[in-house]
């Protein structure tokens, strides 16, 4: 309960936060309170089940000093023109999470200092006529909105930040004329392009029109569906996000409008083609992300010897590439992350350098080339069917971390890892059939290895030179028992260390108490076996420790025991046979043996 005059002696406060209390049930009270407020600069009234017309009575009296404004989490449905009256020096308002549908017109008019606005998660359809120039930052995000259209106006607008991710658009937003935006985001809507799939349709209505009837005055607004070459100014646009869309193709030229773009994620899409030209995408683009599309190859048409100067991470994974220029990346210069994941990659043997030097511009496309990128760091192989990695096929980079999983025998043997062994912090080799069977596994030589991943493989001991790793993974693997040696040298550095889905021996787990200093996050899923039984390695039962442990302490004992009745019953045999035919052999031996010989 707030009271009427519970703040006539505070009105100097500038800050009030009210926020998930039941002002629902007393907000006259509370308005008559707020009036006292003078001086308020924030105010937060979220989580109150405040209607509209509870909102409209507790600002009914204007708070001129008010800067911020949260009304998230009510079940605010409507806003009306008059809602936000008075309230002229409003900076930030908050209405996410509230159940607005509708916004009559007007209804910002009156907050001329507004500089960021928060609409998410409501049940918006449609945004038509967007005019408020003054905003920086608006975020309209988590709604059902289909349409966002600006009005038509020579106005410069303020806008920097606009988020339109996770609602249901069916076509780009139409952007003011005049603009700063740097961040438009419009991930997770249903965005397409579609000039090329109404050329040949005159049939198809090409317009749509909106017709919006307020207080018995019409605005109409009419919008080509079609118009690829008028989105609006995006000159200054540093980062587009439209992932998870149904974009299928972009339309001509539209990326080199955008001639400060930093960081471009078009990833999750229905992309089947991709060119790099000169000015497309534009040459500051520093981040590119076309993961998980439908890319089988890449179009590349520069007049130059550079591509992307300034690209620093390329993410291509879950697509179907197999066809790409075999130097694309050698003329990326500042390229540091490639990921190439889940796609149909072979790598280039090293012989093949020496061919491009006789040929004016390299035309093979069925392999890549990595050797030489000094700029590389990052790479991501995983699942790629690579075939036997050749040797120097990462000659002459520093990579640092490196995933080959999922690739069945891309390791015939170290050295094409060995070339990189200075240089390599994180390597993954996850379910690459490795097996203690073939060409000697050593690391000796991988000095700076802090990350391992072996699961997945054929091992039966754990590889040898392995030191100053902090993390190793040795999931499903075929051990029976780890190398008590090599775990003391290991836990000096060792933080993490991942063990699980092993058919390990439970009267062979002697290293196990050497780890008491690691962490093991998966030790409570390990298992051994004793006697055909699978038992938990970290609640063995007292008796089955006893019982391996009276095996290891008498197993000479045992045998003895095993081997003394076999000994016994062949001395007893021997006895009997000899015992037997005793007057016989000697017959034998003399008859043999006393003869005369002449000399």
């Amino acid at each position: 309960m707030v009271e009427m005059g519970a703040f006539h002696k505070q009105k100097r406060l500038q800050k009030l936060r009210l926020n998930d209390n039941a002002l629902h049930l007393n907000y006259q009270s509370a308005a008559n309170a707020l009036q006292d407020l003078s001086s308020l600069r924030l105010l937060d009234l979220s989580g109150n089940k405040l209607s509209e017309d509870m909102v409209m009575y507790l600002l009914q009296k204007p708070l001129p000093s008010l800067e911020t404004l949260s009304l998230s989490r009510n079940i605010i449905m409507r806003l009306e023109h008059s809602t936000f009256e008075g309230l002229s020096h409003l900076k930030e308002l908050n209405l996410e999470k509230n159940y607005i549908y509708e916004i009559e017109e007007g209804t910002f008019d009156d907050l001329k200092a507004l500089v960021q606005l928060n609409l998410a998660y409501n049940y918006i359809s449609c945004i038509v006529q967007f005019s408020l120039v003054q905003l920086k930052m608006l975020n309209i995000s988590f709604n059902i909105i289909e349409w966002f259209l600006t009005a038509e106006t020579d106005e410069r607008f303020e806008l920097e930040i606009l988020d339109l991710s996770h609602n249901k658009l069916l076509f780009f937003p139409v952007l003011p004329k005049y603009n700063r935006l740097r961040s438009l985001l419009l991930a997770d809507n249903e965005i397409s392009f579609y000039g090329r799939f109404a050329v040949n349709s005159s049939s198809q209505p090409s317009k749509v029109t909106f017709i919006q009837i307020i207080n018995n005055v019409t605005n109409i607004t009419t919008v080509d569906l079609w118009d690829e070459a008028d989105l609006g100014n995006m000159s200054s646009l540093i980062s587009l996000d439209m992932s998870h869309n149904q974009i299928r193709y972009l339309p001509e030229n539209f990326l080199s409008r955008m001639t400060s773009l930093t960081h471009l994620n078009l990833g999750q899409n229905c992309l089947e083609e991709f060119l790099i030209a000169d000015t497309e995408p534009p040459f500051t683009l520093i981040e590119l992300d076309l993961s998980q599309n439908n890319l089988s190859e890449i179009e590349v048409n520069v007049t130059t010897n550079s591509i992307l100067p300034h690209l620093s991470a390329l993410n291509f994974s879950k697509n179907m590439l197999g066809n790409i220029p075999a130097d694309i990346f050698s003329l990326m210069q500042n390229i540091t992350t490639i990921d190439l994941s889940h796609n149909n990659i072979k790598v280039c043997p090293v012989q093949m350098l020496d061919s491009w030097s006789h040929q004016s511009k390299p035309v093979i496309r069925n392999c890549v080339v990595f050797q030489n990128i000094h700029s590389l760091r990052n790479l991501y192989l995983s699942n790629c069917r690579l075939e036997p990695l050749p040797r120097g096929a990462f000659r002459g980079t520093s990579l640092t971390y490196l995933d080959l999983s999922d690739n069945h025998g891309a390791i015939a043997n170290m050295s094409p890892l060995q070339e990189i062994s200075l240089t390599l912090q994180c390597l993954s080799l996850r379910n690459t059939w490795l097996s203690n069977h073939m060409s000697k596994i050593d690391f000796s030589e991988f000095q700076q290895l802090k990350e391992l991943d072996l699961s997945k493989n054929s091992l039966i001991a754990i590889p040898n030179g392995l030191h100053k790793l902090r993390k190793l993974d040795l999931r499903t693997n075929l051990l029976v028992s780890l190398q008590q040696d090599v775990i003391q040298k290991l836990r000096q550095s060792l933080h993490h260390l991942y063990l699980s889905d092993n058919p390990y021996d439970c009267c062979l787990l002697s290293w196990w108490d050497e780890l008491s200093k690691i962490n093991v996050p998966d030790k409570d899923s390990m298992s051994c076996n004793y006697s055909t039984q699978f038992l938990s390695v970290t609640r063995l039962p007292p008796s089955v420790v006893y019982d391996c442990k009276w095996r290891g302490d008498n197993l000479v004992f045992m045998y003895l025991i095993l081997a003394l009745p076999t000994c016994l019953t062949a001395v007893v045999g021997f006895t009997v046979f000899f015992l037997t035919f005793k007057q016989h052999l000697f017959k034998i031996v003399k008859r043999k043996c006393m003869v005369s010989a002449s000399y």
